[in-house]
Parts: C-alpha cells; structure tokens; sequence
C-alpha cells in the first residue's frame, strides 16, 4: 500500500503523522507532493536580517480547545530541547510567556480605550442571543451583517473580536455563531486575551520543522516544486476511488497511477493560495483566482460529479472579500523600544493592538523575542495587519494593497506617533493574500465535503475547507482534526478521535459570559452608584426576555 499527498501544509503533514503512527504504514511508502520549495503551508516563517524577516501570519494557540494538535505533538521530538516533546516547548513557553493585552485598543489621539466592557446594549444582547440559538440550518448562507443593526458593528467586542480572529462584516453568521460555542470560555477574558498561547518561535521553526524532521526520519520523501492538477476519481455502484494524480514539474507533466489499495489525500483549498511579497520599495501584488491552485483542483474534482464532494465557488471567486494584508517588519532596538513605548506593555505579552479608528483597520503585534532561532540580539521583529486595505488610509493618500512596504511603515509609525527620526534601517515586508478569509466566506451546509466523503474508497480531503461540526476554522486545530478524521476513516482505526469542546455548555462559563455582556463602563457604573450591579433576578429576567426575543425573532 502506498500513500500521496496533495499538498504539504501542516493539515497533511499531520494525516502522514496519523498514518505512520496509527495506522502503521511505513514512511518509505508515503510520497508528499508540494508546488513550492518548502513544507508547512500558511505556517511560514523565513528571512534574515540584512533582507527582512518574513510571517504571514501567525498562530494563536489555547490549552483548552486544540484537542487533536496537543496529543499529535507530544509524540514529536523537539528540535531545540533534547529529550523533550513540542508539546512540551509550548507548554514550558506558556508558563513565562503569558498573554496580558493592555493596550487592545487606541483612538486616533493615541488613547488607550476602556475595553473592559463590550458595549452592548439590550437590543445587541438579544441579536446575539437569536444566532447563538438559531440552527445552523436557518442561518444557512447568510452574513453577520443579517442578524444584527448596524450599531453592532462599533461596539468594543465587535472591533476586538474582528481583529483577533479576521472577521469581516460580511463574514459568515455560522463561523460566528461555531466560534461563540467554541471559545466561549475566553469571552469574559477576550479585552485582555489571557490565555492564548504562542509557540517559543515562527510557526514554522516550532512546528513545521520538527514535524517535517520526524516524517523524514521515517522515511518519507517529500516532492518539491511538483503542482498537483488533476486527480482523477472513478464511480462505480456508489462508491469513488482515486485511480490517477497528474503533477507539473519544471514545465512537464507526470501521473503517478493511484491502485485501489493506495490512499490519496487532497488539500481542497489553501487561505495563502495566491500570497504575494513587496518589499520595503515595492508593493505586494494582488494576484487573481488562477493563482488559486488547491482551489482549482478542488474545482475541478467537484465539477466531474456534482453535489458529491462540495462547492468551492463561495470560497474563492470573491477576492475582495476574502482578501487582506499583513506586513513583517524588521527593526532595531531603538525603534522596537519607541513602539514598546506606545503600547505600554511587555513585548509580547500585549498580543494585538488595533487603531480602532484607521480605515485600514490596522492592527500591530509585538512578538516575544527573539521570533527566529537565529535572530540576533540588534534585530526586533514584529507582524501587523490591515483587514480592509482596499480602503486608502489615514495619513497615506493610497490604498493598502498600492503601498510599498515604506509606507505602509509611515502609516502605522502616524498612528503611533512615533517620529520619522527613529526610522532607521528598517525592512517592511507587505504580504497580499487573496484567499486569508475564504473560509469565512457564506455559504451553505452542502459546500465543504466531509474528509472522508460518502462513497470515497480510497481518498480523503484534508484543509479548512471541509465539514468537520461544531469546529472552528483558522485554526491548526481545525486541520489536524481534519487530518486525523480522513486518516482513521479510510483506515478503518478504532482509536477515539477526541471531542469538539463546547465550553458555553458549561453553566459557570456561561454566568461569567453573561456578566460581561452586562458590564457597564465604569463611568456609567459611577453614575449609577452602587444599585447599579445586576441581581440575579435581573440577569434571569434579562435571560428569560433574551430566550422570548430569539423565539420571537426564529419562529
């Protein structure tokens, strides 16, 4: 039996982990085929110093709810900690390296906003109270801005919670409501974002490479620079079976013939298909949908049989919506201090800053230190983002997606108020990804295929554009579920895959919920002096007026 993979991002890295260790199939019949020259997909991290420091993004990770990731990792051997696991370096990491945001918001004056409340007012409550109960077959297709007026959207938790997780307005209302259920426990702490945790380094150097270390060490023989374009699938009687991969290779093509024992795993979209660099002097491009290659693939297979293996048109064919940019920069001490400065926090434990007034909605992280294993001690790195850089900013009369790296750097220094003097020597790295969003894109219960879709004999689809219920996409943790599901299904393993967690089950959970819906800004509590603390009766009526609201509002 042997087994190819479509793709090498950590969702299939992770299915080859599965393989290997659960399912007992040898590394040296496991073949990986990947379009670029290196491993991990949308987990990068690369550059140096002298050219600048490259992430496109990056991973916030939390104890509680990466249930398939943590197991799979304590079985991988750490590449910095002789003896130890990853697992073990995120977990040690955490314990010294916690999360306390203090500056989560600013103002256009560079003030510090109150955040401890969210804003809501009762009519907001009671919008969010009709989508946390509604099915997700009523939501179906439709957007956040369907359930909720127009005031929603400048409340503090809506201009938190759109930076933290990439939401848009236009985002789906399922994807909202799945990331209520799922991270419900972090809502009374989302002003201050305790409890997320971060990896000792880049995404790729914690765990991309350790993983990649430990396949390879197996046996199994990753393919670079070999574009998957076809994988042809077979019917008979109800049941689908792989028979065939075509693959591009400097300008040639190749089959690889698929047998009825093999297994074929698929990456049916990818969030940084289509990513492009600028530089400091040099915009990033905003490439189209033909760069979209996991897409086109998946395309292609969905069309030769309709309604079997999903719809991938809601994902990728609308690039303004599902695009935004981010930008690394790479800076020295001097500079890394001025924004320190600003934000008032330890570096790294701040997590995210946005300008909650920038039209770029322009957010800035300061990363722990160093960010790369050999990242010199005179070099700082850090990562920000715009989630709307269609729009032309506030001091650059451009848009985001026309700046060159240079002024998307004067842009955040104005809203930083830090002088043009301490600008020394700095590479900004601008980053277009036309697809970041594409997972939150509407869309229907039918249009992301199971990871093992009814009937599949022998191939399986892994990536955040499958069906996997009650989970959170954007998260590796979504990935590596998915990998873990497609892995046991086809290989019939009886081990237990670990639940989704569901923290707003939990009653205590639910209460602190429900306090800090409730919270009033302390100027308001001032006023209303001490009668001002919700009762209990109070909250059950405000529950009880909140339950007849949603009937009302769904029935």
């Amino acid at each position: 039996k042997k087994a190819y993979f479509v793709g090498t991002g950590i969702g299939n890295m992770a299915a080859a982990v599965f393989l290997i260790r659960d399912g007992k199939m040898q590394g040296k019949d496991i073949t990986m085929l990947e379009d670029l020259n290196v491993t991990g997909g949308s987990c990068d991290g690369a550059g140096n110093p002298e050219q600048g420091y490259i992430c496109r993004g990056g991973r916030m990770l939390n104890k509680e709810t990466f249930e398939c990731l943590q197991p799979m990792l304590k079985d991988i051997p750490s590449l910095i900690n002789k003896g130890r696991s990853v697992h073990e370096d995120i977990i040690d990491y955490f314990v010294d390296h916690k999360t306390y945001a203090t500056s989560r918001l600013m103002n256009k004056h560079g003030q510090r906003q109150d955040v401890s409340c969210m804003g809501f007012s009762q009519k907001h409550r009671m919008q969010f109270l009709a989508l946390y109960l509604a099915s997700e077959k009523k939501i179906g297709n439709t957007k956040i801005t369907d359930w909720f007026t127009p005031d929603f959207f400048d409340t503090n938790f809506w201009f938190i919670w759109q930076t933290v997780f990439a939401f848009q307005t236009w985002s789906s209302a399922i994807e909202l409501k799945r990331y209520c259920h799922r991270f419900m426990h972090l809502f009374d702490s989302i002003d201050t974002l305790t409890g997320i945790m971060k990896t000792p380094f880049n995404q790729y150097e914690s765990l991309i490479k350790p993983i990649q270390k430990w396949l390879v060490d197996q046996g199994v023989k990753p393919m670079f620079g070999c574009r998957v374009v076809d994988v042809e699938i077979a019917e008979k009687l109800g049941k689908y079976t792989a028979n065939k991969l075509t693959y591009l290779k400097d300008g040639k093509e190749f089959t690889i013939d698929i047998r009825e024992q093999d297994l074929c795993f698929i990456q049916n979209g990818c969030m940084t298909d289509g990513s492009s660099l600028g530089s400091t002097k040099k915009p990033a491009v905003l490439n189209t949908t033909e760069s979209a290659i996991s897409f086109n693939l998946w395309q292609k297979i969905a069309d030769r049989f309709p309604g079997k293996f999903g719809n991938p048109r809601p994902f990728y064919t609308n690039i303004n919506e599902s695009m935004w940019q981010s930008f690394t920069v790479t800076c020295d001490n001097a500079l890394w201090t001025k924004f320190c400065e600003f934000q008032r926090s330890k570096p790294g434990h701040g997590l995210l800053t946005t300008f909650r007034d920038s039209n770029w909605l322009m957010s800035f992280s300061l990363l722990f230190q160093p960010h790369f294993v050999e990242q010199p001690d005179n070099a700082k790195v850090f990562w920000g983002y715009g989630l709307y850089p269609n729009r032309v900013g506030n001091f650059v009369p451009k848009r985001m997606i026309d700046c060159t790296g240079e002024e998307i750097f004067y842009e955040l220094c104005q809203h930083c108020m830090i002088s043009q003097e301490y600008v020394k020597d700095v590479k900004i790295i601008p980053c277009i990804m036309p697809f970041i969003t594409s997972h939150f894109m509407p869309r229907t219960i039918t249009d992301r295929p199971l990871p093992v879709p009814k009937g599949a004999t022998n191939f399986g689809f892994v990536s955040q554009f499958v069906e996997i219920p009650n989970d959170v996409v954007f998260t590796v943790e979504y990935s590596v579920r998915a990998a873990q599901t497609a892995v046991y299904g086809l290989c019939n393993i009886k081990k237990p895959i670990p639940k989704v967690s569901r923290y707003d089950l939990n009653p205590i959970v639910g209460i602190k919920g429900v306090i800090k819906a409730y919270k009033q800004p302390q100027a308001v509590a001032a006023l209303r002096g001490k009668n001002s603390n919700i009762t209990k009766l109070a909250l059950i009526g405000a529950i009880g007026a909140g339950i007849a609201y949603a009937v009302k509002k769904l029935w």
